[in-house]
């Protein structure tokens, strides 16, 4: 016969769970999760990474039109577009008349892609760059034609020309988790790659899980090797979401410090290197998730909404993400 639990019991069995397992609020847990940062900046990078793979040239007004609604969304860091060989990405030919083009709001930084000298000279009078290097070997070689010590002194040019013209650089590390090629990436190359860009003098590391094969586990084993030589108020996470593991990573690394965030709007892009790599997480399913952390993002989700559904329009293609596929179903 079962026994009903009075209101004394109750209590006690309520207290000895929340020593047991650490429920939220309680303090001195052993077993408490780790706080989550109270701000998390999102780095917008469907203008540049989310559109350079698109096989129909975007017309130069929608880049701007759409560069200014994400603007307009609250988003304090909008990557613009990327100073690369028009051979090499023709979607980005345009990148002058599209920095001429956008209406800069105050608050806001429009970092653009400089991997070279040459490009980052194109692109004077940008108050933020960025280099991309790779923790992959097979990967360097196939994006950037090079290897990573390659990349890496190329990328000293850069460095020093934008210190002396007081330009802000911003690093990223792709194939954080696997490679396309090789296959898992051993976290310590990841740690040496960062570190080696951060003494350089960028003065953020975003982490790319390029082809989305991370996972939790992975993403917390990679992170706490970085963390070894790096401090997490300099580094970015930038989850792809190939198999759906985008958006728990992300959790993993705000868990571990981690209070940048990149993403596309719409889930717009992909990698050109990986099969199946479906695209960027969806800025929008970020913020959704951290609305419901109550984690401040100052981005408002309905004009990240709407600037999404523009860019999916004019492209005729589906929009990714699934927190826009549901509130405009709902109307």
């Amino acid at each position: 016969m079962s026994r009903i639990l009075c209101r004394t019991d109750l209590l006690s069995a309520l207290k000895s769970f929340c020593r047991n397992y650490g429920a939220v609020g309680i303090r001195g847990s052993p077993h408490a999760l780790p706080p989550y940062p109270r701000k998390v900046k999102i780095v917008e990078v469907g203008p540049r990474d989310g559109l350079q793979n698109e096989k129909t040239l975007v017309p130069t007004n929608v880049k701007i039109e759409l560069i200014n609604k994400l603007a307009k969304a609250g988003h304090r860091a909008v990557e613009v577009t990327s100073f690369v060989s028009p051979k090499w990405v023709p979607q980005m030919a345009d990148h002058m008349e599209v920095m001429q083009g956008i209406q800069r709001l105050s608050g806001v930084s429009y970092p653009v892609l400089t991997p070279n000298l040459k490009g980052f000279e194109a692109a004077a009078g940008c108050e933020e760059v960025a280099i991309f290097g790779a923790a992959s070997e097979s990967f360097s070689q196939k994006n950037i034609n090079c290897s990573i010590m390659e990349s890496l002194k190329r990328f000293e040019a850069v460095v020093e020309a934008a210190k002396a013209r007081g330009v802000r650089v911003r690093g990223y590390v792709s194939c954080v988790c696997g490679c396309p090629y090789e296959g898992p990436v051993d976290p310590r190359t990841v740690a040496q790659v960062a570190h080696t860009m951060y003494e350089m003098g960028c003065y953020e590391i975003s982490l790319g899980d390029t082809i989305g094969v991370g996972t939790p586990g992975s993403i917390r084993h990679m992170l706490e090797e970085v963390l070894k030589v790096l401090p997490a108020d300099v580094l970015a996470i930038h989850c792809h979401d190939t198999y759906g593991q985008a958006l728990p990573n992300i959790l993993t690394a705000l868990q571990m410090g981690v209070s940048v965030v990149d993403a596309s709007v719409a889930g717009l892009g992909g990698c050109p290197y990986a099969k199946g790599a479906s695209g960027n997480v969806a800025t929008e399913d970020v913020v959704y998730m951290l609305n419901g952390l109550q984690i401040e993002t100052g981005v408002d989700l309905d004009k990240l909404i709407e600037a999404g559904n523009y860019i999916c329009k004019v492209l005729n293609r589906q929009n990714m993400s699934k927190v826009s596929c549901a509130k405009t179903k709902g109307g």
